[in-house]
C-alpha cells in the first residue's frame, strides 16, 4: 500500500469524527414542539374515573423545580377554587426537565360538572393547565354566566413587567412599566375590546383601579397577548403589587419594587448647602459697601498724608531694622531737635536780662 494511502485513511477518520463531534454540540436539545409553543401542559392517564378512584396526572414544559398543585374542580372552575375539592388536592414538584408524574385521588366537587383537573403553579411567575375529567357518578350542570361579561372566560397563563426606570425617575418622574399578559379564552363565544382593571396597591392598603380597554378578539378556545401601560404617582418607591382584573375576577398579582429617587434627595442637600453660602455672601458684600470708609482706613493704620510712621515708638527702643531707612532718618531728625531745643532753654540768661543789684533794669 503507498504511504500516501496510509497517511489520508487516518485523516479522513479524524475528520469524520470531529464532524460527528461537531453535529452534536451544535445540535438544539430536544424539546417537544408543541411543549416549546404551547406552554406548561399537562395530560391525564383517563378521562373518567368514579370517586374513590385515582387517576395519573403527568405534565411538561413546566419550570424546573416548581411547586404546582393538582386539584379536581366542577363547572370548569368558573367560581376559582371555591368550586374545587381542595381537602383531595395534591402538591407535586416537577424534576430538572419540568416534568412531573403523580396520581390524584378522584373527588367530587362541591360544583357540578363540566370538570376539570387544574395543575397551577404555587410560587414565582404564574402559570396553569385545565384538563377535561368526568367524575363519573357526580351531577351535571350547565355553565353559569360570568356577572359582567359575555359568555367568554378570560384567564391569565403568564404574566410579567417590561421596562426600566430611567434618569428622570431617578429625580422623582412617576415609575412606569408595562404589564403583559397571556390571556386564554376557556368560555364559549370571543371577547372583542374586552375592558380590564388595572390597580396597584402599596403596602396594605387596597389598590386603586383604572379602566383600561385592549383592542382586539381573544376567540374561544385561543389565547392572546396583551399589553397593558401601568404607572405610578410621582416619587413613588417601595414594594408594589400590580393586579389584573376582568368583571370581579382578580386574573394576575404581580409585584413590583421600585428604587429610592435619590436624585431629589441630592438636590436637597446641594439646596442646603448652596443657598446658606449664596446669602453668606450678599450679607458680606452689603456690609462691606455700608461700613465707614473711615473706619477702614484707621484699621490700616493709615493718615490723611498717607504715612505709616508711628508716634508712640521712639528710635532707641525700636528693634534693630524694625522701621525704613528714612523713617529712622526722620526720627534722628527730631530726636536731635529736640535736644537742641532743650540745651537753648538751659543756657545762662542774655545780657538784657541780668539782674542788678539794683534790680532789674
Amino acid at each position: 500500500m503507498p504511504a500516501a494511502t496510509r497517511v489520508r485513511r487516518p485523516l479522513a477518520a479524524l475528520l469524520a469524527v470531529f464532524t460527528l463531534v461537531g453535529l452534536a454540540l451544535g445540535a438544539p436539545p430536544q424539546v417537544p414542539e408543541a411543549a416549546a409553543a404551547d406552554g406548561p401542559t399537562a395530560t391525564v392517564s383517563k378521562e373518567e374515573a368514579g370517586a374513590g378512584g385515582t387517576v395519573t396526572v403527568s405534565g411538561q414544559g413546566w419550570r424546573p423545580r416548581a411547586l404546582l398543585m393538582m386539584l379536581i374542580c366542577g363547572q370548569n372552575m368558573i367560581g376559582g377554587t371555591n368550586s374545587c375539592a381542595n381537602s383531595d388536592g395534591r402538591a407535586v414538584t416537577t424534576d430538572s426537565k419540568g416534568a412531573f408524574h403523580k396520581k390524584l385521588p378522584v373527588a367530587e366537587p362541591p360544583k357540578p360538572c363540566p370538570c376539570v383537573i387544574h395543575v397551577a403553579t404555587v410560587t414565582g411567575e404564574a402559570a396553569y393547565d385545565d384538563v377535561p375529567f368526568r367524575v363519573a357518578g357526580h351531577p351535571v350542570a350547565p355553565l353559569p354566566k360570568q356577572e359582567g361579561t359575555g359568555g367568554e372566560r378570560l384567564r391569565a397563563l403568564s404574566a410579567r413587567l417590561d421596562g426600566s426606570s430611567g434618569l428622570l425617575t431617578w429625580f422623582g418622574a412617576p415609575p412606569q412599566r408595562r404589564l403583559v399578559v397571556t390571556i386564554a379564552n376557556l368560555g364559549s363565544t370571543p371577547a372583542r375590546d374586552p375592558v380590564f382593571q388595572v390597580g396597584t396597591s402599596h403596602g396594605v392598603f387596597a389598590p386603586s383601579w383604572e379602566e383600561q380597554q385592549w383592542r382586539g378578539t381573544i376567540a374561544a378556545g385561543k389565547k392572546a397577548q396583551v399589553k397593558l401601560p401601568v404607572e405610578l404617582s410621582a416619587g413613588a418607591h417601595g414594594d408594589y403589587q400590580v393586579s389584573l382584573r376582568y368583571g370581579k375576577k382578580v386574573l394576575v398579582e404581580q409585584p413590583w419594587t421600585v428604587g429610592r429617587p435619590w436624585g431629589v434627595t441630592l438636590f436637597w442637600i446641594l439646596l442646603c448647602v448652596v443657598v446658606p453660602a449664596a446669602v453668606f455672601r450678599i450679607g458680606m458684600a452689603v456690609v462691606d459697601k455700608v461700613r465707614p470708609r473711615t473706619a477702614v482706613v484707621a484699621a490700616r493704620g493709615g493718615g490723611e498724608d498717607g504715612g505709616g510712621a508711628l508716634p508712640w515708638f521712639t528710635p532707641d527702643t525700636l528693634p534693630d531694622g524694625a522701621l525704613p531707612q528714612t523713617q529712622t532718618q526722620t526720627l534722628t531728625q527730631s530726636a536731635q531737635s529736640a535736644q537742641g531745643t532743650q540745651t537753648q532753654h538751659l543756657s545762662a540768661p542774655s545780657q538784657e536780662n541780668r539782674p542788678t543789684p539794683k534790680g532789674s533794669t
